[in-house]
């Protein structure tokens, strides 16, 4: 049995996002960055921090179990590169809040593909 989070039960919920190998190097980039920031909240810190590790982690998965993100891909019509990125409520609110996020990553994080 687990412990559901304290407050809202749908802030441990992880929601894909379909991003490109491009989307990805960016968002890393960009999250790096941003760790680095002197003046990043604690918290976003860590949020930040666990962007960075689904990136790995959804990299992972695919060489793992490629079939899941393959049937997507060859059904909406996507390239190759394009993989599933999981991530809660908190961690997109994190990188969201990231100045430097490009605007194309920004769109497609907000939920519009390109």
């Amino acid at each position: 049995m687990s412990v559901l989070p304290a407050g809202d039960p749908t802030a441990a919920v992880l929601l894909p996002h379909w991003l490109s190998a491009d989307d990805r190097a960016a968002l890393a980039d960009v999250v790096r960055a941003a760790l680095t920031d002197p003046g990043v909240h604690p918290v976003a810190a860590v949020h930040l921090a666990d962007v960075l590790t689904e990136l790995h982690v959804a990299a992972a998965r695919d060489a793992v179990w490629p079939a899941p993100a393959a049937r997507v891909r060859r059904v909406t019509g996507w390239a190759d590169d394009v993989l599933p990125v999981r991530l809660s409520a908190a961690e997109l609110d994190s990188v969201l809040t990231v100045a430097a996020l490009p605007a194309p990553l920004r769109a497609v994080l907000g939920g519009r593909r390109p």
